[in-house]
């Protein structure tokens, strides 16, 4: 498999996380590594041979200390508690502060956020489109750790759709401009088109973030787009596989 581990500076050794990518699994087809190889999907809903996601699954489930608490992910902004949820509950976000219990986001353009404290009490993880990134999903994250015990905390950006590639419409800058006039600069007008703009997705974090009181945020610069080979786009392709971002206390 070729995993992506975070770069945090000051993240407790307590913590471990990892983001996959397309490669290095038993998915064919549109789901594949982009090479013709076995892809390493790990998406249930997306169309893919269930024992293909099974056998991936597992694959992953080796580097992890046990099953990941797997959500049934809506664009919506709540925040559940991995520790005690059961079966895949509706919700974005999870934090756990059991060491053990595996976080877990699926994306395929969407931004993950993978968040610790320093202290290395409390952990999460939250689903990023912009629906959920303008309506607080990161905010309600950032809280339900604050309410666990959470001090001082840090977050990472994992691999989205990029600044030059994530087009959107009037409707996505007034989603943000209207609750933050700082995130403005981050749409940058699209010329000859009618109330079009390419968005920063990683900066929109940013300062969502910043504005809730993180202020050590690692990551971003990927974009699942143009990367064609190494990771899964919807907007790209839209019939395509799931990664995962995860992360757990030791």
């Amino acid at each position: 498999m070729d995993l992506i581990v975070p770069e945090w500076t000051g993240a407790p050794a307590s913590v471990g996380a990892l983001s996959t990518t397309r490669r290095g699994g038993s998915s064919t087809g549109p789901y594949d590594d982009g090479e013709g190889g076995g892809g390493l999907n790990l998406g249930i809903h997306v169309g893919d041979d269930p024992q293909a996601v099974s056998a991936n699954r597992a694959l992953l489930g080796a580097r992890l200390p046990a099953e990941p608490a797997w959500l049934t992910q809506v664009h919506g902004t709540r925040v559940v508690n991995a520790n005690t949820a059961e079966g895949a509950p509706e919700a974005d976000a999870s934090i756990a502060t059991a060491p053990g219990v595996v976080c877990a986001i699926q994306t395929a353009d969407c931004l993950p956020v993978l968040f610790c404290d320093v202290a290395g009490r409390v952990v999460g993880a939250a689903h990023a489109g912009w629906r959920g990134l303008a309506g607080g999903v990161l905010e309600n994250t950032v809280a339900a750790m604050r309410d666990a015990g959470a001090s001082d905390i840090m977050a990472w950006l994992g691999p989205a759709i990029g600044p030059q590639r994530f087009e959107v419409g009037q409707d996505v800058y007034d989603a943000f401009a209207g609750k933050n006039p700082r995130t403005v600069a981050s749409f940058q007008p699209i010329a000859g088109s009618n109330g079009k703009y390419l968005a920063d997705i990683y900066e929109l974090a940013r300062l969502t973030l910043q504005r809730a009181g993180v202020l050590h945020i690692s990551g971003g610069g990927l974009c699942t787009v143009t990367e064609q080979k190494r990771f899964y786009s919807f907007r790209r392709d839209k019939i395509t596989g799931r990664m995962a971002s995860l992360i757990w206390l030791k």
